[in-house]
């Protein structure tokens, strides 16, 4: 097995969030038949799994932080500032928040940071990298 990563985030209504997912650009496996979670994918190394309340205090005795608080950011990197402002927009449009965060434009990198129905922050982002290598040199 190619090494990959699976995201697991505690969610409220699974078949909400996994419309707000499919909203972003992430697509359901179904292969994963499972009304107390779902796995999305993002792509063949990146991997998100819904998992109700319930189902993820049967992995852990953490506590859920509340929506207002966050732990981590994870940045989704797409093609095209145009891009950016798509997610962004889906996430407003499906149950979620845009710019959580104030827009960042930095000319070579473009990013807006959103967050899904519960809370989760994601950022979504752009990058010329060939811009940015001559901006630090």
């Amino acid at each position: 097995m190619s090494k990959k990563i699976f995201v697991s985030l505690p969610v409220t209504d699974v078949k909400a969030s996994r419309a707000f997912y499919e909203s972003l650009g992430f697509k359901n496996n179904p292969e994963f038949p499972d009304e107390a979670a779902a796995w999305m994918v993002w792509s063949e190394e990146i991997n998100f799994m819904l998992l109700s309340r319930e189902k993820w205090q049967m992995m852990t005795t953490r506590p859920i932080p509340p929506s207002t608080s966050s732990e981590v950011m994870l940045a989704l990197s797409l093609d095209s500032r145009d891009a950016v402002d798509a997610m962004a927009a889906a996430a407003a449009a499906n149950g979620g928040t845009a710019d959580i965060n104030p827009v960042e434009d930095h000319g070579f990198m473009y990013t807006r940071d959103l967050a899904d129905p519960d809370g989760h922050a994601v950022g979504a982002m752009w990058m010329d990298v060939s811009a940015m290598t001559s901006v630090s040199s």
